[in-house]
């Protein structure tokens, strides 16, 4: 078994949501671009974009299917295929709920032990 510190937070899904993630770029233009999760969990996303966002700038992430709105920071960018690149969200305050995933992991609600230890 691993570490306290080197675990997850919680369970990451690897499943496509359509999402729109908007911002404003270093030059104060805003941006939005819809695309899909590539992995997720409580705690944000991986997402594909065309355009490669600051770590540490501050965007909304749009579930297209609910309209849920959550602010994030992007924790993390790095190139993928295409000229395309991977973005890392986190939420500002987790949010499971965000997903509306009918059978979630254990970890992803106050009940599991493990989260109470990291929340």
């Amino acid at each position: 078994m691993e570490p306290t510190s080197k675990r997850r937070r919680s369970q990451r899904l690897f499943l496509q949501v359509r999402v729109v993630v908007e911002g404003k770029l270093a030059n104060k233009s805003p941006f939005s671009e819809e695309t899909h999760t590539i992995v997720l969990n409580a705690h944000g996303a991986l997402v594909e974009m065309g355009l490669a966002l600051d770590q540490g700038q501050a965007v909304s992430l749009l579930n297209v299917r609910t309209s849920d709105k959550a602010e994030c920071t992007v924790k993390l960018v790095t190139p993928a295929e295409a000229k395309k690149f991977n973005i890392a969200l986190e939420f500002t305050k987790p949010n499971p709920g965000f997903w509306r995933i009918s059978f979630p992991p254990d970890d992803w609600t106050n009940k599991s032990p493990d989260a109470k230890k990291r929340n």
